[in-house]
């Protein structure tokens, strides 16, 4: 699979909520990077990081606007939505994502503003 194609369905697969399938897009010494927090390093560390957000959320819907790759690495400017205490966020994010030759994701890069998740108590 190219790498723009994994980066769509993995991004696709957000809205059902399941941290187990979505490590599994990952090979094991990736990097996950929200910008504003520290990084998460390692599978298993991204799995116990992703657990924690997706029980504190659900199902989270990228709604994916544009996307671009070259070679390995993705660009997508997306909408990500979910809720915080009963009110739906809409938070605009730029993703980087960095896909190895096996088809995993070795490395991801969200930049997006925590001051919507902060007003809102979720940052």
């Amino acid at each position: 699979m190219d790498p723009e194609a994994v980066v769509t369905e993995f991004c696709a697969r957000w809205a059902e909520g399941d941290p187990g399938s979505l490590v599994d897009y990952f090979t094991e010494d990736a990097v996950y990077h929200n910008i504003p927090m520290q990084p998460v390093v390692g599978k298993a560390a991204i799995k116990e990081f992703l657990a924690g957000f997706l029980g504190a959320f659900g199902g989270i819907e990228f709604r994916v606007h544009r996307q671009a790759s070259n070679g390995g690495v993705v660009f997508n400017e997306r909408t990500d939505v979910f809720t915080i205490n009963g009110t739906t966020v809409e938070l605009p994010v730029t993703g980087v994502f960095e896909v190895a030759a096996d088809g995993r994701i070795a490395a991801w890069r969200d930049y997006f503003d925590m001051a919507p998740l902060t007003a809102l108590g979720g940052g």
